[in-house]
């Protein structure tokens, strides 16, 4: 049986050797394709190749070659990227931050975490919408 996730491409942009090590073989257990990046260059790059469509982004805020806030707030500013699920992996405290990153559209997820409750939160991504009982009944 083909697992419902086994299409889904995930884009893990972390510098953090350990998170890909823990994430990728538990995401790629359960059914998901998943590319690791180290810095916001191969992001991009991995992003703008169209023969790996990825459809969903963990991002990490601090990265060595710059940051995650100002890669989402490009993302968010392309056709493309502005409908992208993502989810912010952070030891980021700063409530400014956090608040501009809900307000650019993305989840948030507090480092250290747990790589089953990060799961349920990408399988919420992915999740079909409710039908509000209005279009329901309209249909």
């Amino acid at each position: 049986m083909v697992s419902p996730t086994s299409h889904r491409h995930l884009l893990i942009v972390d510098d953090e050797p350990h998170i890909g090590l823990l994430l990728r073989p538990h995401l790629e257990q359960i059914g998901y394709r998943v590319s690791l990046a180290r810095t916001l260059a191969l992001g991009r790059t991995m992003l703008a190749d169209r023969t790996a469509a990825v459809d969903g982004l963990l991002l990490d805020l601090h990265l060595p070659d710059g940051s995650g806030l100002d890669f989402l707030r490009d993302l968010r500013a392309t056709d493309a990227g502005r409908a992208l699920p993502v989810i912010v992996l952070t030891a980021e405290g700063e409530e400014r931050v956090l608040t501009a990153v809900r307000g650019l559209g993305a989840q948030l997820v507090t480092k250290p975490f747990s790589p089953s409750k990060l799961t349920a939160r990408i399988a919420a991504l992915f999740a079909p919408a409710p039908v509000a009982p209005d279009a329901a009944e309209a249909s």
